[in-house]
């Protein structure tokens, strides 16, 4: 169906809402559900449903229930999710053993299958929450961004229509100018969501009063960030949500065209993506005088090759041009000089999903969450040692504690918080004294981290901290482009002190030089990434001196991580002389005679535990170095 107008859309709207109550199943097509099994359950349910007849055996129900493989549902950790609509009941872990019983209770009777359902034991009861709406890990979220994610089908157009999809650019080309537009925007104080938090309607205004014959709009979703799927998930579960709000942002600032820049690691959402553009050309959301207006506006999905630079916007221009995605000078800015020179707004995926919703409800309801100077909400993924692995969404001025014990369930095994990893690789490492800390952008900041785009990785107290600035160093190093200097020589020299530092071989002069190098590469690199590119580095030496110290002046690993710093050795009382630790020694550290207990030679050692792994009489041990005064 092709919609010529805002009347013919907001009829339209009404009649799927109407329709709206009838009976769903919705399965998390998420990628990390799909890894548990989520297209069995999904298949299962089909077959199940096909064969009881459902809707022959049970009359409330007037037809069969309608099966949706939605986008990520956000709890990770305890996929296949299943969430049974209107009633809202979640379940977890599902089985394809499991539907059956499903549909026999839940689709059939009404009831709840209880132990499916989110549990956790409080003062040592077994609490039950059956409904979504009441589990702790959602019950303190705000869905804004996410608000589309997780429920409904993201290749079926009705099913955003139905939540008001596309009614916000209708509104747009029929109520308001750019220039309102942009005060809208400018209005609700949304900030960018990638990582600069740079006001997104003083960009708009910047590229629109540049007179050009041609502007752009780009989304950024090259989410390079380990651990990060903010915007895959937003991509592969609400792609219209980001055509609404690019085709706004290009009716704002003059723009004919725009492009969504999507590393090819994700063939999800750069499928769903192309569906989207589709359909919404053929429903007239994308085109030539949509809506019967007079603007016109056209999306091409760009693939990204994944390096991690084409995320800094005039690297990802270059890749978009068919050149090397390499980072240039600024200014001139984008929004004045951008793709093929032309003035070029570029949003991140998050910050256009957000536009429709506020321009359909408003700067003042968006400003309502969050703070003064970080309105809205921000998602995050959590990852790294911590209960409920996931997506989640909450309004910006929430504290570490509440999202890492509150929605995060707490740290993995009951075991102690160290440390939180926030903002990616280019972030910075908090601690313990940071978790009452209110997430925003001068707050975090102020602590020496970033938001980045919203990775979070929680450490545990097994967690070698040295260890961990040199995974993010070995990453950044591997991903300069290489143009400046500072960045390509300096990130590969810092590299080098860290695998010093966990090798047990650096010096208190190394950790000093360190710290200058980092120094330097965070003030003179040319580009962004770059300039952040230290940050981890810095914050734990500022906050976790004393773990360098460690390695650096006694030799020890305190988390037992460090391969350097643990010793094998030989039990002579259990060795048998069988010579087949020293027949599998890669260096020949490993010696002795017939009957007589063999030793290893500590300074020929690698560690690299083949000797231990080949004793069949346990005789080798390991042991960790100490400090002399423990």
């Amino acid at each position: 169906m092709r919609f010529e107008n805002r009347e013919q859309l907001e009829k339209y709207i009404i009649e799927l809402k109407n329709k709206n109550g009838k009976k769903k199943v919705l399965i998390c097509g998420g990628l990390g559900c799909l890894a548990k099994g989520a297209e069995e359950v999904l298949d299962t349910f089909r077959k199940v449903i096909e064969r009881e007849k459902v809707e022959a055996e049970v009359e409330k129900l007037e037809e069969s229930p309608h099966l949706v493989k939605t986008g990520c549902m956000g709890l990770c950790e305890a996929g296949p999710l299943v969430r049974i609509e209107p009633e809202g009941i979640l379940y977890l872990r599902v089985k394809p053993e499991d539907v059956e019983e499903i549909v026999d209770k839940s689709l059939k009777e009404g009831e709840v299958v209880e132990r499916l359902v989110y549990q956790e034991k409080v003062n040592g009861e077994v609490h039950y929450w059956p409904h979504l709406k009441d589990v702790p890990f959602y019950r303190k979220q705000v869905k804004i961004a996410l608000r589309n994610c997780g429920s409904i089908d993201p290749q079926n157009l009705d099913e955003y229509l139905a939540r008001d999809g596309y009614l916000a650019l209708a509104q747009v080309l029929n109520e308001k100018t750019p220039d309102e537009v942009i005060e809208e925007i400018t209005k609700s104080g949304l900030r960018g969501r990638g990582g600069g938090g740079f006001p997104t309607g003083r960009k708009w205004q910047f590229a629109r009063v540049v007179k050009a014959d041609k502007k752009y709009i780009i989304c950024n979703g090259d989410e390079g960030d380990p651990g990060a799927f903010m915007d895959r998930s937003v991509m592969e579960g609400d792609p219209h949500s980001i055509l609404e709000g690019m085709a706004i942002a290009g009716y704002a600032i003059g723009a004919q065209e725009g492009y969504i820049y999507v590393r090819t690691e994700y063939p999800l959402a750069v499928k769903h993506l192309r569906k989207a553009i589709e359909d919404a050309e053929r429903a007239g959301f994308l085109g030539d005088n949509i809506l019967g207006s007079d603007f016109s506006f056209r999306i091409i999905v760009r693939e990204g090759a994944g390096a991690f630079v084409c995320g800094e916007e005039t690297a990802l221009i270059a890749s978009i041009e068919g050149k090397r995605g390499m980072p240039n000078p600024r200014p001139p800015y984008p929004a004045y000089r951008g793709l093929w020179g032309k003035p070029t707004v570029i949003n991140n995926v998050e910050t256009l999903t957000n536009v429709p919703i506020i321009m359909l409800r408003g700067a003042d309801w968006f400003r309502s969450f969050g703070t003064a100077s970080s309105a809205g909400t921000k998602t995050f993924a959590l990852a790294g040692k911590i209960k409920n692995t996931g997506l989640v969404e909450v309004p910006m001025g929430v504290t570490l504690r509440d999202l890492i014990f509150g929605i995060g369930g707490g740290i993995q095994d009951d075991k102690k918080f160290k440390a939180v990893q926030i903002g990616g690789p280019s972030g910075g490492c908090l601690t313990e004294r940071h978790l009452d800390l209110p997430i925003d952008y001068d707050s975090l900041s102020g602590a020496g981290a970033i938001m980045g785009s919203g990775g979070l990785v929680v450490l545990d107290e097994d967690t070698c901290i040295p260890e961990v600035a040199r995974f993010f160093m070995n990453f950044t190093q591997n991903e300069s482009c290489g143009k400046c200097v500072p960045c390509r020589e300096g990130t590969k020299h810092m590299l080098g002190l860290l695998q010093k530092v966990v090798k047990g071989e650096a010096t208190t002069s190394d950790l000093e030089l360190l710290e200058e190098t980092a120094q330097v590469v965070r003030d003179s690199s040319l580009c962004g990434l770059g300039k952040t590119a230290p940050n981890p580095v810095l914050t734990t030496l500022f906050y976790f001196r004393d773990e360098y110290l460690d390695h650096v002046v006694h030799k020890v690993c305190p988390a037992h991580i460090c391969q350097a710093m643990k010793e094998y050795r030989i039990d002579p009382e259990k060795c048998r002389a069988c010579a087949k630790c020293a027949r599998v020694c890669p260096v020949s550290c490993i010696s002795g005679r017939p009957r007589v207990p063999y030793v290893i030679d500590q300074e020929k050692c690698t560690k690299c535990g083949a000797c231990f792994e080949a004793c069949p009489f346990d005789s080798i041990i390991v042991e960790w170095r100490k400090k002399e005064d423990e």
